[in-house]
């Protein structure tokens, strides 16, 4: 009985033990979840800035694209099979200027290249240039550029709400598709710097 009556208390005192650690427990994930919610009211201001800059940096984009008048201002390189290389902005681009179109491509500012600048510069025409807009805001663009050292189409895509855009180059002599990352700008705010053309 004696026995009996030691397990009962044991019993009682883990039950109570456990009823106190769920009481904390939900203690803990309240207070977490008031820290979360302070923490999103003052981060509020700070989203709503960044988003009506990026949407003024859209339109802007926006405002480009249908001037003619454009550059990607590119910050990443993807190669055929996948490399992925970060790059100066200044010296990898492609441009839209009306009727002309510069492709430029330097990975490498350790060896002068074709272009002076590490890499090779090609200019051409634009032609055929189709703008739209998916159901989501992204934005396409899709042209060809012609010239003496280039043929290729350019597939461009702005994200909605923002001035960031990729741009993939497929070749019409091969298939040595270039994917470049970056901004799209306005054409006269570009800090692109031109190299020889081939």
């Amino acid at each position: 009985m004696r026995r009996f009556i030691s397990m009962l208390i044991l019993l009682s005192a883990c039950l109570a033990g456990a009823a106190q650690d769920k009481t904390t427990l939900q203690e803990r994930i309240d207070q977490w979840k008031n820290d979360m919610a302070e923490f999103q009211q003052r981060r509020a201001p700070e989203i709503k800035q960044q988003e009506a800059t990026d949407s003024l940096l859209w339109q802007q984009a926006w405002s480009a694209i249908g001037k003619k008048s454009f550059v990607i201002e590119a910050d990443a390189i993807t190669f055929k099979r996948g490399t992925r290389i970060y790059v100066n902005s200044t010296t990898n681009f492609i441009s839209v200027n009306g009727e002309r179109g510069v492709v430029q491509i330097s990975p490498n500012s350790f060896i002068s290249g074709p272009n002076g600048l590490g890499g090779i510069t090609v200019n051409g025409r634009i032609t055929g240039m189709d703008v739209s807009v998916n159901k989501k805001g992204l934005v396409r663009i899709v042209m060809n550029i012609t010239g003496i050292g280039i043929s290729a189409q350019l597939d461009i895509s702005l994200f909605p709400g923002s001035d960031e855009a990729y741009a993939i180059i497929s070749p019409n002599f091969n298939s040595q598709t270039l994917r470049l990352e970056g901004k799209l700008v306005p054409y006269e705010l570009s800090r692109t710097f031109e190299g020889m053309s081939l």
